[in-house]
């Protein structure tokens, strides 16, 4: 079966609507702020793709574009003041930034309390704590996909095949607070596919395409492909897994759409805690 994320996505965004419509109401428009350093032709388009997305549930843009010659400085600035506005309620960086960027230092100067892509260790820690906070987008619309297809990980073998700090560290997070037993898998790890076929929830964040197949994949699993790589291609092999998993993710309109609507759900939430603390 396969794990529709464009209709489940669309309740969420449904919902954010209408909350985002009462607290405009209320005299406050969410507000997200995007930043874009440089003109890579796929960020200019998920950006276009979230501003889109925010107009249609109600949800105020305002977008930053910045030349990739910007040292780190200038972003984290740039950020700062993002952070220090009260008319800005969520702050998205479009990453992968320019490797002369210290993308770890842009990401901090985010304040907290507008992370709705959930990118700062603030929020990391939260996330593994257990603690209040806003979660890394992809991997909130990853486990809520699978609620959303009743896939309870208790009791559960995990195997993350990729260790982003915004991807892969965070899903097996969360994996594990929902009492799954996680195992991470990367780059370096000996005899991958000797892991990937005990995993019952198998998730592939490994950025190369078609990287799992069938093969790799233990029968009746359930595999969620959040890679997107040129082509409208996943991390997975979708037509050789599609023979061994119970469900799959297709890419795209699997885990994507989930990711832009967990991202305008958190920006409303930050909206109205930042209401509730004036």
């Amino acid at each position: 079966m396969l794990m529709d994320g464009t209709a489940a996505a669309r309740r969420i965004v449904d919902q954010a609507a209408a909350d985002a419509a009462a607290l405009t109401a209320n005299g406050v428009t969410p507000c997200l702020a995007t930043v874009l350093v440089g003109s890579d032709p796929a960020s200019v388009t998920y950006v276009r793709m979230k501003q889109n997305r925010s107009a249609k549930a109600g949800i105020g843009s305002w977008h930053v574009e910045l030349p990739d010659t910007i040292t780190t400085g200038t972003l984290v600035a740039a950020l700062t003041e993002l952070s220090q506005d009260p008319d800005v309620h969520g702050i998205l960086l479009q990453h992968p930034v320019p490797p002369h960027i210290d993308e770890r230092a842009a990401f901090e100067a985010i304040d907290p309390a507008k992370d709705v892509d959930g990118v700062t260790m603030h929020s990391f820690a939260a996330m593994a704590f257990g603690e209040p906070g806003f979660v890394s987008a992809t991997p909130g619309g990853i486990l809520r996909l699978l609620d959303e297809y009743e896939v309870d990980p208790a009791g559960k073998h995990a195997v993350v095949v990729g260790r982003s700090p915004i991807l892969g560290k965070p899903v097996g997070m969360m994996l594990l607070a929902r009492d799954a037993t996680v195992t991470y898998c990367h780059s370096r790890t000996a005899d991958l596919a000797s892991y990937t076929r005990q995993a019952d929830i198998l998730v592939a964040a490994v950025g190369r395409p078609r990287f799992i197949t069938g093969a790799d994949i233990k029968p009746g699993a359930v595999v969620i492909d959040a890679g997107y790589n040129p082509g409208n291609v996943g991390d997975v092999d979708f037509d050789s897994a599609v023979e061994k998993a119970s469900l799959i993710t297709p890419v795209p309109g699997g885990v994507g759409p989930m990711t832009i609507a967990v991202l305008l759900e958190q920006t409303v939430e930050a909206a109205r805690r930042q209401l509730t603390r004036r």
